[in-house]
């Protein structure tokens, strides 16, 4: 696992470069936001709060499945990412870094019943411990897919190298100590007619994080080797209800 300070400036580099790009290549992840959406209960909620909001795919399928909401915020640590998250008098944008004690202050602030939303987005948590205990302080019920180590799984192999982010053991492992929670893990695949369309998917989706652990020598060799014609993805999706929420009760 890499847990070094400067990987969440890499990852922002990365989603933020190719914001302007991301809807044409967040293919997995739009779907994701889907499944995540269909999975919480109510129609109509006080105040949704949506981690990692990226370009809005969270919002976007809240609306065409007429979920109704008082007060949207959106939230992200990619302003090039706020920039395109669709706007509307209800929906609030911040600009937030979920890694900083500072942001959950401000989330603190906030007064009403809020929903907690998280797509595509936890994974790249510098400290999930951390951020998964501040999060159950704030909402009694959240609702999130993270992406497990098992997504590139060939590709790693094959590179013979690690993943970036969490496995599922760990992920769950961690949500427990902090939710009740109920999870369900789904795995995907998307094709490609070659392998440097494949390469370019991973640069510019953001899936990669911006972790850059081959040099071009190495991944042209991987380019000829891949034994696939897909990538492969797995995600956790968790719903949950704050331990700390409940002892109050």
């Amino acid at each position: 696992m890499y847990r070094y300070r400067d990987k969440e400036s890499k990852i922002l580099k990365q989603f933020s470069r190719f914001a302007h790009l991301y809807d044409s290549y967040n293919i997995i992840q739009a779907e994701v936001a889907k499944t995540l959406i269909q999975q919480i209960p109510k129609k109509e909620y006080a105040c949704i709060v949506d981690i990692g909001c990226g370009s809005g795919e969270i919002y976007k399928n809240l609306k065409q499945t007429k979920v109704d909401f008082k007060k949207f915020i959106a939230l992200d640590s990619s302003k090039e990412m706020l920039d395109i998250h669709p706007i509307e008098q209800k929906v609030y944008k911040y600009y937030l870094d979920f890694n900083t004690i500072e942001s959950y202050k401000k989330l603190n602030k906030i007064q009403e019943n809020i929903l907690l939303l998280s797509s595509s987005a936890l994974q790249w948590g510098e400290d999930l411990d951390f951020i998964f205990r501040e999060l159950s302080k704030n909402s009694n019920t959240i609702y999130f897919a993270i992406f497990t180590s098992n997504t590139f799984k060939t590709l790693h192999k094959s590179a013979n190298i690690d993943s970036p982010i969490y496995s599922e053991k760990v992920l769950k492992e961690i949500i427990s100590r902090y939710y009740d929670a109920d999870f369900e893990v789904r795995e995907y695949r998307l094709e490609f007619e070659t392998v440097r369309e494949m390469f370019k998917y991973i640069k510019k989706s953001g899936v990669s994080g911006g972790e850059k652990q081959l040099t071009y020598t190495q991944i042209k060799k991987l380019m000829d080797s891949y034994p696939l014609n897909y990538l492969e993805f797995e995600v956790l999706f968790v719903s949950a209800t704050s331990l700390a929420a409940a002892s109050k009760v």
